[in-house]
């Protein structure tokens, strides 16, 4: 398939500036990029919550699965278990994996689910037109919270440490070719990988100048260093003036969920295979 074909002819009706652009195109790239290094396109699955972000189905020329609000995470994971050979990449949305679907994402990364999920965090519920999520900032003035809002948000970078994720990534739509990078590292992981994209919502939360005069890319950083990662992630809390780090902070290796479903399987199987075997033999 050539790049341009990646793209549907599905009419685009995000909103000029939409952060969603930058991330279809990476995926584009991305997957140009996998088919080259020998991964047939045909056992690529995305898999998409409901949002802005789920149009994402429609304008990707790849194999889609649209799942209900919050449970695009379950959906991947079940499609990866049902068949280990397919490359699944979830794409959710801020509201969609962090509100409804939070339970889900965190039993993914406890489970080491070989998946990749890219949530693309705009920080507002922009398709029902502007209420606060749970990453959105205290005091946030939307359609549900004329007043602002008077909850602190939630860092999902801490909680995904917490909860065991084995690939762990932050990236942001108006760095295009760092963002790429993490996409494509975290489908080459072998286990859960999670990957936080700061994407810009250019109708009802535009935080571009915000996040260009506070982000950095990683450097001088260990990615294999639990205990940095875990002081890198806390840096910045999604509320105040604060360095956000874009890049991977975390990587380990730890056997996939689907692997010791695999193995158990086949421990069962030999188990009932070898008491068949003894009742033939005292028969």
């Amino acid at each position: 398939m050539k790049p341009s074909d990646l793209i549907s002819r599905a009419q685009n009706t995000w909103c000029p500036g939409c952060g969603n652009f930058t991330l279809q195109f990476s995926l584009k790239n991305v997957l140009t990029i996998l088919e080259k290094d020998g991964i047939s396109l045909d056992s690529v699955v995305l898999v998409t919550g409901i949002g802005c972000h789920a149009k994402m189905a429609d304008y990707l020329n790849v194999n889609s699965y649209y799942s209900i609000h919050g449970r695009a995470i379950p959906a991947a994971a079940a499609i990866k278990m049902a068949n280990p050979d397919l490359t699944v990449i979830c794409c959710a949305g801020d509201g969609d994996a962090y509100a409804e679907g939070l339970d889900h994402l965190v039993f993914a990364a406890k489970r080491n689910s070989d998946i990749t999920v890219i949530i693309h965090d705009n920080r507002v519920y922009g398709l029902t037109t502007g209420q606060y999520t749970p990453t959105s900032p205290l005091g946030f003035k939307g359609k549900s919270t004329p007043g602002g809002t008077r909850e602190e948000p939630f860092n999902p970078m801490e909680i995904m440490l917490a909860s065991g994720a084995t690939f762990l990534a932050r990236g942001y739509t108006r760095k295009m070719a760092l963002l790429q990078e993490s996409i494509l590292e975290g489908i080459r992981h072998k286990g859960f990988a999670f990957i936080d994209v700061l994407q810009i919502c250019a109708s009802y939360f535009n935080r571009s100048d915000y996040y260009d005069r506070l982000v950095y890319e990683l450097k001088d950083h260990d990615p294999l260093d639990f205990d940095a990662a875990c002081r890198k992630v806390r840096e910045w809390d999604y509320n105040r003036e604060a360095p956000i780090a874009l890049g991977t902070f975390f990587r380990t290796a730890r056997d996939t969920l689907e692997n010791q479903i695999r193995v158990h399987g086949t421990r069962e199987k030999d188990r009932d295979s070898t008491i068949r075997r003894i009742l033939l033999e005292k028969s």
